[in-house]
């Protein structure tokens, strides 16, 4: 779970590159691919967190399981624009990325901080 600052960097910074003049049609193809594989990954994450939550007393129960749901929320938002991403035109990309950005950036550092607070 400490890699997962750097995962979000990397990934942000890998959506980041769509508004350069570099990426290439092959990069754009490629994106939701390891978009897709971060997911899973995070929800890997996730999962591992429920479990700590079901380990949890009482009362810091009920408190994971409500960041969990927040994080289940935000991972239902990434994956809908990631399929929004996957069909959309090559005109849509720009318009796509800017809420891509956001609902990766956002489930990303909320995982980070929920995994901070489940140690």
């Amino acid at each position: 779970m400490s890699d997962i600052k750097s995962v979000i960097t990397s990934t942000s910074a890998l959506i980041g590159l769509t508004t350069t003049k570099e990426f290439n049609h092959e990069q754009e193809r490629s994106l939701p691919k390891k978009l897709r594989a971060q997911l899973d990954q995070w929800s890997a994450e996730i999962d591992k967190l429920k479990a700590k939550a079901d380990n949890a007393e009482a009362d810091a129960k009920i408190e994971y399981y409500k960041q969990i749901e927040e994080l289940r929320t935000m991972q239902k938002s990434a994956n809908s624009k990631l399929t929004e991403l996957k069909e959309s035109s090559d005109g849509a990309w720009e318009e796509l990325k800017a809420g891509m950005d956001g609902a990766w950036n956002s489930l990303g550092n909320s995982l980070k901080s929920a995994t901070s607070r489940f140690k």
